[in-house]
């Protein structure tokens, strides 16, 4: 272990890991809500949402909870078939009406069984080592979530896997927000099955760029298993918690820019 790398990417952590910094995050979505099933909701929809201009995918998903007349979990499951026309206006980037009816009707469908979307990513949760629990997580779950016999096929580009070779970045932070418990009020912490130790980086171009600067990344494509690479660096430094360096990853490649080089520790 490098104690530098370690001291350096603690305090960041720390610096970032703040409540301070969710009003500029798409986290700050599942922060307006305290009922369990409407931070699910929408912290999967921000994050799925989770691409481009960081205000732009706030304001769109403020949007979608005020066409959901400002409660999800109630909208979904208790709408008749006319409330769904408003919603055939929204539109973010490739994320249409058609995506939004989808995901209405999963999770109305899945609520109807379901206490928490957790049970979503359970089934299969058998495997082992470095990613393993949580890429069958993912797997799993892009499965169950297009289990609807009338899914749009356009729709399954909005949901990743590991079996896409995707880093799965929107899947990997919503799970950060569900699962991560500590004290600094950012994630949420609601989730109890998964363990923080095994998640898995979100491994987007902020986090990327500064991972390679710091030599925590070689793998030269961007994958899944670039992401799995990146944690298991991060988990020789902090075992139980590893991707609570994803603040300081994501916060050093945000709010510094291209200056990192003369902060960087002596590796």
């Amino acid at each position: 272990m490098n104690e530098n790398l370690k001291a350096f990417l603690d305090d960041k952590a720390a610096q970032y890991n703040r409540p301070e910094f969710i009003a500029k995050d798409p986290v700050c979505i599942p922060h307006l809500f305290s009922k369990k099933q409407d931070i699910e909701i929408m912290g999967f929809w921000a994050a799925t949402l989770a691409w481009g201009q960081r205000v732009t995918i706030i304001n769109k998903c403020r949007e979608l909870i005020e066409l959901m007349d400002g409660a999800p979990y109630d909208f979904i499951m208790n709408h008749e078939e006319p409330d769904l026309k408003k919603l055939l206006t929204f539109k973010h980037r490739t994320f249409n009406d058609i995506d939004t009816l989808y995901f209405i009707s999963f999770f109305r469908w899945h609520y109807e069984h379901h206490d928490s979307l957790e049970d979503a990513f359970l089934p299969q949760l058998s495997l082992q080592g470095a990613g393993g629990l949580v890429e069958a997580a993912l797997n799993h779950f892009r499965s169950y979530f297009f289990s609807l016999p009338d899914y749009p096929h356009r729709t399954k580009k909005h949901v990743s896997s590991p079996q896409q070779k995707s880093t799965c970045k929107r899947l990997n932070m919503f799970l950060r927000w569900m699962v991560r418990k500590d004290n600094k009020g950012v994630d949420f912490g609601i989730w109890n099955k998964l363990s923080p130790a095994d998640l898995i980086c979100p491994c987007d171009l902020h986090v990327d760029r500064v991972a390679r600067k710091l030599k925590l990344i070689n793998r030269k494509q961007n994958d899944w298993q670039t992401a799995v690479e990146l944690t298991e660096h991060l988990r020789r430094l902090d075992p139980t918690d590893p991707v609570k360096y994803d603040f300081a990853l994501f916060g050093l490649g945000i709010e510094e820019r291209w200056g990192i080089e003369g902060i960087l520790p002596e590796l």
